[in-house]
C-alpha cells in the first residue's frame, strides 16, 4: 500500500481528532477516493462508448422500431 497525504485546515484536523475513537479516518478516505475513481472510469466509459455509438456505421431502417413493437403486440 502507498501513502498518500492530505492538508486540512487546523479546525477540521482537530475536528477530526475529536472523533477518532468513532471514525476510522484512514478507511473514509480510502472508501471515498475508490469510489470516486469507480464514477471517473463509469464517466470515461459512458463517453467512449457514446463516442463509438456516434460514429458507427450501421443504421436501423426508417420505421423498424414502430414494426417491432405491432409486430410483438400483434403476437400476443
Amino acid at each position: 500500500m502507498s501513502v498518500v497525504s492530505v492538508k486540512v485546515d487546523k479546525e477540521i484536523k482537530d475536528k477530526m481528532m475529536k472523533y477518532k475513537d468513532r471514525v476510522n479516518w484512514a478507511q473514509e478516505f480510502r472508501r471515498f477516493i475508490e469510489d470516486r475513481i469507480k464514477q471517473l472510469e463509469a464517466d470515461e466509459n459512458f463517453k467512449r462508448i457514446l463516442e463509438a455509438l456516434e460514429g458507427a456505421s450501421w443504421s436501423v431502417p426508417k420505421g423498424f422500431s414502430k414494426m417491432s413493437v405491432r409486430e410483438n403486440r400483434d403476437s400476443s
